[in-house]
């Protein structure tokens, strides 16, 4: 993967002449031909990574309900541009503007909740104990899904249609226009921003 330079003040540190961007094209299986596209500054670190599909998608949701250990292995692609929700946990992580899209399956996506309510936990202050007891409830949901009967629904809702779960039991669905009127659409595209 050969690094271009791009001919503009980095979008967070406004430093001219540090900004490269790395594309590389690559199949992933059963998901077709997709570009990886990472920008990056080389004076204060930043970067951006996203997964564009070599053919157009209209913006989409995928549903999948994590029922047995084996379904922990579902494959997942989640671009910057979506928002990840556990509905009966009302936990929801929205693209911000400096969101990142990756490639992981559904154990991967499950810890990076886990890792957000731990933190959310250590920052709780003493006389909060409604709140711990609600967030170990979720933790304590997060790491038993597909274990022991104990499942969880996942989905990714998605305006530019660039994500996708691989697993038989997946449902792809259209947004609806309340959906889309809610989500935000995650970071501008770097090298496009002015």
């Amino acid at each position: 993967m050969e690094e271009q330079a791009i001919e503009m003040p980095c979008p967070m540190c406004q430093e001219e002449g540090q900004l490269g961007m790395m594309a590389h094209v690559d199949e992933i299986p059963y998901f077709g031909e997709h570009t990886q596209v990472t920008v990056l500054c080389h004076a204060c670190g930043w970067r951006q990574t996203d997964f564009i599909p070599a053919e157009g998608r209209k913006p989409g949701g995928w549903d999948f309900e994590i029922a047995s250990e084996k379904d922990l292995n579902a494959r997942v692609i989640r671009s910057s541009s979506c928002t990840v929700s556990i509905p009966e946990l009302d936990l929801e992580v929205n693209p911000g503007g400096n969101a990142t899209g990756y490639v992981t399956n559904m154990e991967g996506l499950l810890n990076r909740f886990i890792k957000i309510v731990e933190m959310v936990m250590k920052d709780l202050e003493g006389d909060e104990e409604e709140n711990l007891k609600t967030l170990q409830h979720m933790l304590h949901r997060l790491q038993k899904a597909g274990l022991e009967g104990d499942g969880l629904q996942i989905e990714l809702l998605d305006p530019h249609g660039l994500s996708q779960i691989l697993h038989p039991d997946a449902v792809d669905r259209d947004l609806t226009e309340d959906e889309l009127r809610r989500l935000p659409v995650g970071p501008d595209p770097a090298v496009f921003s002015k």
